[in-house]
């Protein structure tokens, strides 16, 4: 019950920042090892939990455990295109949104409950991508958040 009531006054908290993209706070987050670089709300992601599983960059999770943000620079030595690159990772068939240029891709689906985002930018030797993982019952309330995080990812 204590528990309901936590995650009932979280979500209460945030929409107000989530509904707006506009969290108070926005610092720039740089991969020291690529100079790739994205604007993260400290407001939303404001638990930092580690390094991410490959490459170099950090792992941001939302005080309730339900969201996160990976910020992850790997090195590009195939000199891969970003079609290339996504066609390597074998992405799932029910992908429900995908963008690919010849600079970036951005693929989008559910799974579990949760909206997936992925955003990857290609530039030199490093691809540099945001993993954004979100309730989907909240997409409404998060979209401009996502969007704001994806349009603020440098190319390096």
């Amino acid at each position: 019950m204590a528990l309901n009531r936590l995650i009932a006054a979280t979500v209460l908290a945030l929409s107000p920042v989530l509904a707006s993209g506009q969290a108070s706070e926005w610092p720039r987050y740089v991969v020291a090892e690529s100079g790739g670089a994205v604007d993260v709300p400290r407001d939303v992601f404001s638990d930092e939990a580690g390094k991410p599983e490959t490459g170099s960059g950090a792992r941001f999770l939302t005080s309730d455990r339900r969201a996160n943000l990976t910020v992850q620079s790997v090195r590009n030595d195939a000199s891969d295109t970003p079609s290339a690159f996504l066609a390597k990772k074998g992405p799932p068939p029910d992908i429900v949104y995908r963008r690919v240029t010849a600079n970036f891709f951005v693929v989008s689906s559910l799974r579990n409950g949760l909206i997936w985002y992925d955003r990857c930018n290609f530039a030199g030797r490093f691809i540099t991508c945001v993993l954004i993982n979100y309730p989907a019952t909240e997409k409404k309330r998060w979209d401009a958040v996502v969007t704001r995080i994806s349009n603020s990812l440098s190319k390096n």
